[in-house]
């Protein structure tokens, strides 16, 4: 069973910074596509960004130029770099697999980008 593990959330101005990492158990990880996911409060959980385990990477629209995933496939960890923050940013962030498997979902990281 995988095992994933969010942290990194907090509050932080427009225009701010925030770094998400993701920690996961099990050899899984290292052959899987992974992503980061997001929800807001009232609307329905949406894919941040996504990437290969040969580092290729695709983005929403929202967030392009604005953030980065990276992993670490040593370390079993991904990470989003979140930078220019804006208020819609807003939300729950959730990584799992690409497509997601239910079973996977952890607690979450909170990320309020509020003045």
């Amino acid at each position: 069973q995988v095992q994933l593990v969010e942290s990194g959330g907090g509050l932080v101005q427009p225009g701010g910074s925030l770094r998400l990492s993701c920690a996961a158990s099990g050899s899984y990880f290292s052959i899987s596509i992974m992503g980061w996911y997001r929800q807001a409060p009232g609307k329905e959980r949406e894919l941040v960004a996504d990437i290969t385990r040969g580092g290729s990477a695709n983005y929403a629209d929202s967030v392009k130029g604005r953030f980065t995933i990276s992993r670490d496939n040593a370390k079993n960890t991904m990470y989003l770099d979140m930078n220019s923050l804006k208020p819609e940013d807003t939300a729950v962030y959730y990584c799992n697999t690409y497509p997601y498997i239910d079973d996977y979902w952890g607690q979450g990281t909170q990320v309020t980008v509020s003045s």
